[in-house]
């Protein structure tokens, strides 16, 4: 059942969204996270699954919660967005190591929670991370006929570039702006 949220204002530097009910909180991602991953996974359907994995995929096993759950905070960082003890949500970042200026960057929602600005939310989150760590752009692919990632890096960096390669379509999103702007979201 989708949650039905008020406007929400977000900063750089605030942790929360505030909402009707409940509240959603953000944070960096923890080792011992892993199951809390493991008990978001349930919750996504396989179209979301498809869409951000770009083909169907089964539940992760104890190795890949682990290497999900374990970052370095500098050539990896994941942030989660919670509601009480449930992550609804995971942005990441995966320094690319020739050019250490950009990262590619992934984001993944619940499906009760898409569309209610989490997935902006944790981007911004994410994109303050990693321009502390000296990165000034993320890339992501996604799959051409998902038009909500194109939308969010749009709505995040307005100088998205966006290159279509068949049915995917290449993103590089430019940091500074996202990182030091002050935005108002309206949920839905």
């Amino acid at each position: 059942m989708a949650q039905t949220a008020t406007p929400l204002v977000l900063l750089s530097n605030v942790d929360t969204i505030e909402t009707l009910s409940p509240l959603v909180t953000a944070r960096p991602i923890r080792p011992d996270d892993a199951d809390r991953l493991r008990r978001l996974y349930p919750r996504l359907s396989t179209d979301t699954l498809y869409r951000r994995f770009f083909t169907v995929v089964g539940p992760p096993n104890d190795r890949t919660l682990r290497y999900l759950a374990e970052v370095d905070g500098h050539r990896r960082e994941a942030v989660v967005a919670l509601v009480d003890d449930d992550i609804i949500g995971v942005a990441r970042f995966d320094r690319d190591a020739e050019r250490p200026e950009l990262a590619e960057a992934a984001v993944l929602v619940e499906d009760a929670w898409q569309g209610s600005g989490v997935g902006s939310f944790l981007m911004e989150r994410l994109a303050h991370r990693a321009a502390e760590e000296g990165i000034s752009a993320f890339t992501a692919t996604a799959l051409a006929a998902n038009q909500a990632p194109i939308r969010l890096a749009r709505h995040l960096a307005p100088l998205v570039e966006v290159a279509f390669d068949g049915t995917e379509v290449e993103l590089l999103i430019p940091l500074p702006r996202i990182a030091t702007s002050t935005r108002s979201f309206h949920a839905a």
